[in-house]
């Protein structure tokens, strides 16, 4: 759920073992949402962030993956689990056409996440304990999950199965 709207953010994963990891949202510029959730404060910004993107190619995009650039749109997301608010992006790295066109960042795990965090000043969530360095992400699936709610304790590929099932029980609730 996006804060003080009806809007959903739909992201698609492969890691729900991670939810409790994710320190930011980030959309593809030219998903309309951004549009209808840009805050009055953020939204020159987002024009102009939105101008530049446009000026790039797919290829160009994905290819310069040393440089870091995206923007706050002043919108936050709810992680459905423990409520904490996630500040929502966007960022060229994440074109419209792949998946959703919306990531959940979680900068302990994915090397892109973290650039964008160390970059951009966002505090990173360590949610695999020793795994984690402070100084680059580690991809693992074999750290014991900490910082993540009912998922702490586990081994995280053990907890995808976990995740999925309260994530599907909560989509029962909602729709029953």
């Amino acid at each position: 759920a996006i804060k003080g709207s009806d809007k959903k953010l739909k992201v698609y994963t492969t890691r729900p073992d991670t939810i409790f990891g994710v320190d930011f949202m980030v959309l593809a510029p030219e998903l309309d949402l951004v549009n209808e959730i840009k805050s009055t404060e953020q939204a020159a910004a987002v024009e102009d962030y939105m101008t530049y993107v446009k000026s790039r190619s797919d290829r160009e995009r994905q290819a310069d993956v040393k440089q870091v650039s995206g923007c706050f749109t002043g919108a936050y997301a709810i992680n459905p689990f423990n409520g904490v608010e996630i500040p929502i992006w966007i960022a060229e790295y994440v074109l419209a056409g792949y998946g959703t066109g919306a990531i959940m960042a979680v900068p302990c795990g994915d090397e892109r996440d973290f650039r964008f965090a160390q970059h951009f000043n966002i505090p990173v969530t360590n949610i695999i304990g020793e795994h984690f360095n402070g100084k680059e992400a580690n991809p693992t699936k074999e750290a014991i999950l900490e910082n993540s709610g009912f998922l702490n304790g586990l081994l995280m590929k053990d907890a995808i199965g976990v995740a999925i099932n309260k994530i599907e029980r909560s989509e029962e609730r909602r729709v029953g």
